[in-house]
């Protein structure tokens, strides 16, 4: 994949989200405590720095770090309106399998050709924000053999690249803002959340982004369980099958002989038009054989979620409903979250961003548009209104729980209370 540093026309740089793939990679996500949202939007403006800090080291193994914002800490943060597509991770329920909504305030995707370096920006943002989060999710990812998953399928074929990855997943100057001629975002949060609802959806403002944020994108991710014993049961062909591909050549079944169930039909999602509607996808293999844990974790970036979304329907509810993707009966959804992952202009200075884009910062300077009401399975308030200090589920969620086996960053909780 191409690594894109370029700005777009109007200057603005997202962040790293398109890098060749990563040998290595810790996937954090925390929850900020009540009452230290301020913390959390002041340290924005230092992950910059904390990566160039432990990435000059060894310039050669690439860290990078991709930084996202649930929707419930926008709210807690910012009175602009949410960006348009930024709402809680959606539950999907069939009627077999789930995939949860879990808390998540901040997501930290952390890449390099070496753990070390990883797990030294980890553990410097830990340090950072004492006392301030906790760590809900902590996984560290590794790549397995030829770009395979543990399952012994290539995982990531159908990634977009170059142009093709860029248009995919970040959102270009002329896919923000407000329409030409329409109202302007403080004249849509002054009206009130009504005349922008039939504007153009509530929380949002006329256009097909997030309100000026070009070099945006957003990124769901989940972390999945694997069922390895009854996997392997399982003959060559019926896995393959279930994939839709072939397991050692990882070529694609003709369309007439791939199942209704399998993972590629049902993740195959196209427009009105006919075409290919694209994500990139950066999967981790994580594991412990002492727990017996073993999965996959799940990364989709795109300028479009409801594309992520429409794959997951397909996957847990699925299309037409009960035809549920195979995969499922052998993999477990543990966690679910969507974050925005702003650029990289916008994590320098946030405030100065939002001034820019006429949105407002705070206080009296602009009025929050209520989000739109998503159902997701949870109790995290959906609204876009302002949330009491004590409203925050997330801080209740057991921040000692192992998630991979691993030590460090989660020991950082037990520490802090």
């Amino acid at each position: 994949m191409t690594v894109w540093q370029q700005a777009f026309p109007d200057g603005k740089s997202p962040q790293r989200v398109l890098v060749p793939p990563s040998p290595y990679a810790i996937f954090l996500v925390l929850t900020v405590r009540p009452g230290f949202e301020s913390t959390a939007k002041d340290f924005l403006s230092e992950i910059a720095g904390l990566t160039r800090t432990v990435g000059f080291r060894s310039r050669e193994d690439d860290l990078s770090c991709v930084t996202g914002i649930g929707a419930d800490l926008w709210d807690r943060m910012f009175t602009a309106p949410r960006p348009s597509d930024l709402h809680p991770f959606i539950e999907q329920r069939g009627d077999v399998h789930t995939a949860p909504s879990t808390p998540g305030d901040l997501l930290f995707h952390i890449r390099a050709r070496r753990m070390d370096m990883c797990f030294e920006l980890a553990r410097l943002i830990g340090d950072a924000l004492d006392g301030a989060v906790d760590v809900a999710d902590e996984v560290h990812g590794f790549r397995y053999f030829d770009e395979r998953d543990i399952l012994g399928f290539v995982d990531g074929t159908e990634n977009p690249e170059d142009q093709g990855a860029v248009d995919a997943v970040f959102l270009h100057p002329e896919d923000s803002g407000p329409d030409s001629g329409s109202e302007s975002a403080e004249d849509l949060a002054e009206a009130g959340p009504d005349v922008a609802a039939a504007a153009g959806g509530a929380g949002s403002v006329p256009g097909n982004g997030a309100p000026g944020y070009p070099g945006s994108t957003y990124v769901i991710v989940q972390k999945y369980t694997h069922d390895m014993s009854g996997w392997d049961e399982l003959s060559v062909e019926e896995q393959e099958a279930a994939f839709g591909r072939h397991k050692l050549s990882d070529v694609e079944f003709a369309e007439e002989d791939k199942a209704p169930n399998s993972h590629l039909v049902l993740n195959s999602i196209e427009d009105e038009d006919g075409n290919d509607r694209e994500i990139v996808r950066d999967n981790m293999v994580f594991g412990s054989v002492g727990a017996e844990e073993y999965g996959t974790y799940f990364v989709a970036y795109a300028a479009d979620v409801t594309t992520t979304e429409q794959m997951l329907e397909n996957m847990f509810i699925g299309d037409p409903v009960g035809t549920y993707d195979r995969i499922l009966d052998f993999s477990t959804a543990v966690t679910g979250g969507l974050f925005f992952v702003p650029s990289q202009d916008f994590l320098d200075d946030p405030d100065g961003e939002l001034a820019e884009a006429g949105l407002g910062i705070g206080g009296a300077a602009s009025a929050k548009v209520d989000g739109p009401d998503i159902d997701d399975g949870s109790d995290v308030d959906a609204a876009g209104g302002d949330a009491p200090a004590d409203s925050d589920d997330s801080a209740d969620a057991d921040p000692s729980a192992p998630t991979d086996g691993s030590l460090g960053i989660g020991s950082l909780n037990r520490r802090r209370q």
